[in-house]
C-alpha cells in the first residue's frame, strides 16, 4: 500500500513528538531505502554524500546537481512508505532557488528537506575546507524554505549550520536559534566535537535536534539513549550502510581477483530476491494470470 505525502509528513511529525531519539540509517537509492523501511526504522534520510558517491562516483563537494538529486529522490520516495528526509544542500542558489528546491522536494515525496548555510559549492560536513555564508543569507535561505512550506509545500524544514568549523560553537548556536525563530521544524548543528558541545547546542536553542554520526570523525558516536539524554530526537547515520556495502564489495572483488569464489559472503539468492521485492511482485502478478487451476 502506498501513502500520500501528507501522511508521510504527519507520520514524521508524530514520530518526532515522541519522547525518544530515533536511529535513522541513511539511504542512497531505492533498494537501500526499501531495506531500511522493511527493517522497521520509522524514517530515513537521503544522504548527499552517499548519493554523490553511488550515482556519479564522485565526492560530496557540490559536483552533483539539483536535477540529479531530485531524480534520485523520486525513486527513493517511491520505493518505501516510510518518511524520507532529503538533502537539499544549499538550496542550489539564492532564496528563490531555495523556494523552488523545497517545492520540488515536496512534490517528489520527501517528508522533510535539509537546507544548509555553506558557501556553494558545499562540502561534506565532516571534511576540511568548509565555509559558510553570512548570517543574513543563511537565515534568508531558511525563511524562503519556511515560506514555501507555509504557502503549500507539504514538507518539514530541517535547518543545518556548518558554522562550528569556521567560526566556533557560539556562532553555530546563534544560527540555530535564528533558524528556529525563522520557523524551521528541525535543527542540525553539524560536527560538534564533544558531548559538552552537544549538550550546549540543545539546551541553548530548544526545538527538535538531529545529531550526525560518522564513524571515526569529530562528533562522539553515542547511543540513542545517550543522545536522548542530551536532547536529541534524531540520530542520523549517513555512511554506516554505504561503508558496510562498500567493504563487502571490496572483500568480494579481492577474492574474485584471485580466482576464488567468496563463499558465505553475501545473502542467499532467496533472501536477495525477497529484499528486492520478487515475492510481492509474484503475489500481485497472480491476480492477472491467465492460468487456471484444474
Amino acid at each position: 500500500m502506498t501513502i500520500n505525502n501528507s501522511s508521510r509528513v504527519e507520520i514524521l511529525r508524530a514520530a518526532l513528538a515522541r519522547d525518544t531519539c530515533h536511529a535513522m540509517p541513511c539511504c542512497w537509492d531505492g533498494l537501500s531505502a526499501k531495506m531500511i523501511g522493511d527493517a522497521g526504522f520509522p524514517f530515513t534520510f537521503m544522504s548527499g554524500f552517499a548519493v554523490s558517491a553511488s550515482r556519479i562516483g564522485a565526492p560530496d563537494t557540490g559536483l552533483i546537481s539539483f536535477g540529479e538529486m531530485l531524480d534520485q529522490g523520486r525513486n527513493i520516495c517511491a520505493a518505501t512508505n516510510v518518511p524520507v528526509l532529503g538533502d537539499g544542500d544549499t538550496g542550489y542558489g539564492n532564496a528563490m532557488n531555495v523556494r523552488r528546491t523545497v517545492q520540488s522536494y515536496a512534490q517528489a515525496g520527501f517528508a522533510a528537506i535539509m537546507i544548509e548555510d555553506q558557501v556553494a559549492p558545499k562540502r561534506c560536513g565532516h571534511t576540511k575546507g568548509k565555509r559558510v555564508v553570512s548570517r543574513d543569507e543563511a537565515v534568508n535561505r531558511i525563511k524562503a524554505g519556511v515560506d514555501a512550506r507555509n504557502e503549500g509545500a507539504d514538507i518539514l524544514i530541517l535547518a543545518r549550520t556548518d558554522a562550528r568549523y569556521e567560526h566556533g560553537l557560539e556562532e553555530a548556536i546563534w544560527r540555530a536559534k535564528a533558524f528556529r525563530d525563522a520557523g524551521a521544524d528541525i535543527l542540525f548543528v553539524e560536527a560538534p566535537q564533544s558531548t559538552s558541545e552537544m549538550a550546549q547546542i540543545t539546551s541553548q536553542t530548544g526545538g527538535i535536534h538531529m545529531a550526525n554520526l560518522i564513524e571515526n570523525s569529530v562528533t562522539p558516536l553515542l547511543s540513542t539513549q545517550d543522545l536522548h539524554t542530551l536532547g536529541y530526537k534524531i540520530a542520523a547515520y549517513p555512511l554506516t550502510m554505504l561503508s558496510a556495502a562498500m567493504k563487502a564489495m571490496q572483500h568480494n572483488l579481492e577474492a574474485l581477483k584471485t580466482g576464488v569464489y567468496p563463499q558465505n559472503s553475501g545473502m542467499s539468492f532467496d533472501d536477495l530476491k525477497r529484499h528486492v521485492g520478487f515475492d510481492d511482485y509474484y503475489a500481485l502478478e497472480s491476480r492477472y494470470s491467465d492460468r487456471r487451476e484444474d
